[in-house]
């Protein structure tokens, strides 16, 4: 299966269109009884990512990977980013640990989520199929680092943590 991301941001899957700025990202479905990996509504810039098990994340900071079913091959000069959805971190203090998550596009393995329940004294219970965090491609460049003596000037110098005030 391969998820095709149109210049409208829109997706096209098993019943979706192509065009021919496509980007093509190759989709290996793990779960067959799971969706592929959508977008909700189209010009969204995250794809819904779903969980492949159920966990319970306990209150006060419980927190799991939990497999999405899927497994990606993004082009070189790519990366996915794994972001929280909002009504989760709203609603039930549920978010993503390391925001965003980074998928380089040479990892093959199943994605997964790293969760965590902020929630101070309700449990969180994660089930089958629920929609649990978003994927974000962007096009990513590569730097060439150099060594250098001095770095050049700016305007913000070394104003770090809180150097442009409250």
């Amino acid at each position: 299966m391969e998820l095709t991301l149109t210049e409208a941001g829109e997706a096209g899957g098993e019943a979706g269109g192509t065009s021919a700025q496509a980007l093509r990202v190759p989709v290996l479905r793990l779960d067959a009884e799971l969706p592929l990996v959508a977008y909700a509504r189209d010009g969204d810039a995250g794809a819904d990512l779903v969980a492949r098990s159920a966990v319970t994340l306990a209150a006060g900071g419980g927190r799991a990977a939990v497999p999405t079913g899927i497994a990606l091959a993004l082009p070189p000069g790519y990366a996915g980013f794994v972001q929280p959805r909002s009504g989760l971190a709203l609603r039930h203090g549920v978010t993503c640990l390391n925001t965003p998550g980074l998928i380089d596009s040479g990892y093959r393995d199943e994605v997964a989520v790293l969760l965590i329940n902020t929630d101070p004294e309700a449990d969180y219970e994660v089930q089958r199929g629920d929609r649990i965090a978003q994927l974000v491609i962007q096009q990513v460049e590569q730097a060439d680092f150099t060594e250098v003596d001095e770095l050049p000037s700016s305007q913000r110098g070394l104003g770090g943590f809180g150097s442009t005030g409250r």
